[in-house]
């Protein structure tokens, strides 16, 4: 079974907010991969953390010279109006797509008002995947998905808040599973142990991971780590999925751990 991570941060200069798993220092390609071997995990997909700025140098070029174990998700700036830019995005090599950040209380008018119509309508048209980190503002993703039908859109993180954990972190739950009506939605199901107090296998989550599996179907559900914020090893998070989620036939798994990802991206499976 192929496994892709659907998220994992790297970055070239240390940031008094970064925490990385390995110390408060740069977490580079070099990191990732390692941590791949170790833990079976076939690809992954770069995303440069906010710290970096709209610079997605570092990740593409791990990308183009490992093509068979990355992608990436790039950073791009809505503050201005540019759809040529959106449409040639993805000639750079190893670019898949864009990950957008708008859970701030600025960048709201491009989730819920009318501010970034001009990129969903350039990136539908271009056919390229856009994940967006939207706590809180599920209502205005469901607008922009009705509106830009078209549109590949994907959840980052189950639409959880930051810091929120068990129950409270599935707050949310009802408007996210109604967002699986819209059949231009995924979601990533990235970072799962960070939002559990129980150890592992966390079972207090597993209804929560049920009810948006059923939602949405395998086809639309991305496994990710967001490695860097890991309280547990690579491989744990890896065996969570394969060990202990027990409605999920191989099908699913195969789905889940890597298929849906890649198709969803346009990354030929081998």
């Amino acid at each position: 079974m192929l496994i892709a991570d659907a998220q994992v941060h790297v970055w070239s200069r240390d940031d008094p907010e970064s925490k990385p798993r390995h110390g408060d220092r740069p977490y580079g390609p070099a990191d990732v991969l390692a941590e791949m071997q170790a833990a079976q995990v076939d690809r992954a997909v770069l995303v440069p953390p906010y710290w970096e700025g709209l610079d997605n140098s570092i990740a593409l070029d791990a990308a183009q010279r490992h093509p068979d174990k990355f992608r990436v998700m790039g950073r791009f700036d809505l503050a201005t109006e540019n759809p040529p830019a959106v449409a040639s995005w993805r000639r750079q090599p190893g670019m898949a797509g864009v990950r957008l950040t708008l859970q701030a209380p600025d960048a709201r008018p491009y989730v819920c008002g009318h501010a970034a119509d001009w990129f969903w309508d350039a990136a539908e048209r271009a056919g390229m995947p856009v994940m967006v980190h939207v706590p809180g503002v599920l209502a205005g993703v469901a607008r922009i998905a009705r509106d830009f039908p078209r549109l590949k859109l994907a959840i980052d993180h189950m639409g959880i808040e930051r810091g929120a954990k068990d129950e409270a972190a599935f707050a949310h739950i009802d408007p996210l599973l109604q967002l699986a009506n819209c059949p231009n939605v995924s979601v990533k199901l990235t970072t799962l142990p960070v939002y559990s107090t129980e150890p592992y296998p966390h079972p207090r989550l597993h209804p929560y991971v049920e009810s948006i599996c059923r939602a949405y179907g395998p086809e639309r559900l991305f496994w990710g780590s967001d490695l860097s914020r890991l309280p547990c090893s690579y491989r744990v998070a890896v065996n969570l999925f394969t060990e202990q989620f027990h409605w999920l036939g191989a099908t699913d798994l195969e789905w889940i751990m890597g298929r849906a990802l890649c198709e969803w991206l346009e990354w030929p499976v081998p």
